[in-house]
């Protein structure tokens, strides 16, 4: 089950463990003698909708830099309650071979909380000395499109309104500074990719045969055969639409939602966990979301989604937790189209609907393979999608109680598509990765997951029970 900002429905259950750290992280290796850069800023506009700091990168240096070893840092006084999304209007290094991700101060200032890091792929190439990446004319907003305030903003300037060097930014060659002062006057933290050694875990690569395996009961999973919301009255919950299969050399889990346009005819499908032991860290799925049926007419009110929840004991009570990401391919809940919502809950009442919650979302096609990643501290939720961040919700909606983590797929009603003709619609997984009380970043998701690939474990649980 999963619930949107605008809906009802059911909660299913999890339990867990409470706290929460950061561990220590390793620093990336040292720049190489002769590796150095500047960077230079202008201000594009001052506009109330959305910032845009335009840079280039100079060599300064004796060699030539690897453009996909630079790292650049914007900081920024974040606005009360706020997510933001990077884009790339036009660069001459092509837009496809910039990066741009979200990141908190661990000590904040009147001018500085968060920063955008500005990062290349390799098809950026190398810089030789003297030469530069020519413009790169970024641009970020809040997510919600709301207005925002650049004026206390570290490392912006209303008067920088041609390329100057400005040492207000940051920049990092291989994890070694060589440009810049941060807003507490010293130089950031390297980029950390190297994920803790310890902490418990939960990992699943979902390398079972069909709903029946043994095994995906042993390790902890329930397939939802109970009938119940949400989703189209009478509709069945059908344990054998969830299947298994080798994509390459991974296992993937596919979950198959299907109807004839009736309740009786519709099936939908849910894979929980049977305990409720997660609470704060780290949650991460890799889930192939889908724009069109695999077969029959398109256009039903599906819902596709990963979220952790707890059970709702009473109308509005205030330990009720649950933190969604929604993806709904042809829109509904008013929507007319493509929409991902991500959720952080506090409660709701059934009847009449009254809910609290704080949700972002963006109206876009996210058809196909996507890295889905919510962090819960003590301060924040914070949601990222492909490795950058999506939202950002506040302490008013952190876990009280320990949640479930599932996945599902459903119909909200029949009037997307009033066709009896049979279709249906696949979601897939990848793997889901739980790291208790450990806030890691996408990266550091990546390490772990394809350091259990590499050693050929399929699944680890050793978060303790409630």
């Amino acid at each position: 089950m999963s619930h949107s900002p605008l809906r009802i429905r059911a909660a299913v259950a999890a339990a867990a463990v409470t706290g929460l750290g950061c561990a220590m992280l390793t620093a990336l290796p040292a720049a190489a003698a002769g590796e150095q850069i500047k960077v230079q800023y202008r201000q594009s506009a001052t506009g109330s909708d959305q910032a845009e700091p335009w840079f280039k990168v100079v060599n300064t240096g004796s060699s030539s830099v690897a453009l996909n070893q630079v790292k650049i840092r914007y900081y920024f006084k974040a606005d009360a309650g706020a997510s933001y999304t990077f884009a790339c209007s036009w660069a001459v290094k092509g837009c496809a071979n910039i990066t741009g991700t979200f990141g908190t101060l661990a000590q904040s200032t009147p001018t500085a909380d968060r920063y955008l890091e500005i990062g290349f792929t390799a098809g950026a190439g190398s810089l030789a000395p003297g030469a530069d990446t020519g413009d790169m004319q970024l641009r970020f907003h809040r997510s919600n499109w709301q207005p925002l305030n650049q004026s206390d903003d570290y490392s912006f300037s209303a008067t920088q309104t041609a390329y100057g060097d400005w040492a207000k930014v940051t920049a990092t060659v291989g994890g070694t500074t060589v440009w810049g002062t941060g807003p507490v006057g010293g130089d950031p933290d390297p980029d950390p990719t190297d994920p803790p050694a310890d902490g418990p875990r939960l990992f699943d690569d979902f390398n079972y045969t069909s709903h029946t395996d043994p095994a995906i009961g042993s390790h902890g999973w329930n397939v939802r055969s109970n009938s119940g919301g949400p989703g189209v009255p009478g509709a069945t919950w059908a344990p054998q639409n969830v299947t298994f299969a080798k994509e390459g050399t991974n296992s993937i889990m596919n979950l198959e939602t299907s109807t004839a346009g009736t309740g009786e005819s519709t099936r939908h499908t849910e894979v929980l966990t049977k305990s409720m032991k997660f609470k704060n860290g780290t949650y991460a799925a890799r889930v192939r979301f889908s724009d069109a049926p695999k077969s029959g007419p398109d256009g039903d009110h599906l819902v596709q989604t990963f979220f952790t929840i707890n059970d709702l004991t009473a109308p509005m009570a205030d330990d009720y937790a649950e933190y969604d990401f929604e993806y709904l391919p042809n829109g509904g809940w008013g929507e007319p189209a493509n929409i991902l919502y991500t959720t952080s809950w506090e409660t709701y009442r059934p009847d009449p609907w009254e809910a609290v919650n704080q949700h972002s979302e963006v109206r876009a096609s996210y058809a196909g393979w996507h890295d889905l990643v919510v962090t819960i501290d003590n301060s924040n939720i914070t949601y990222y999608v492909d490795g950058q961040e999506f939202g950002r919700h506040d302490a008013r909606y952190l876990p009280e109680r320990p949640m479930s983590i599932n996945f599902n797929q459903w119909l909200i009603d029949l009037a997307g598509q009033t066709s009896t003709t049979p279709r249906a619609y696949d979601q897939k997984v990848d793997y889901v990765l739980h790291v208790k009380d450990q806030v890691l970043t996408p990266a550091q998701v990546s390490t772990i997951v394809a350091g259990y690939r590499t050693a050929g474990t399929t699944f680890e649980d050793t978060v303790p029970g409630q």
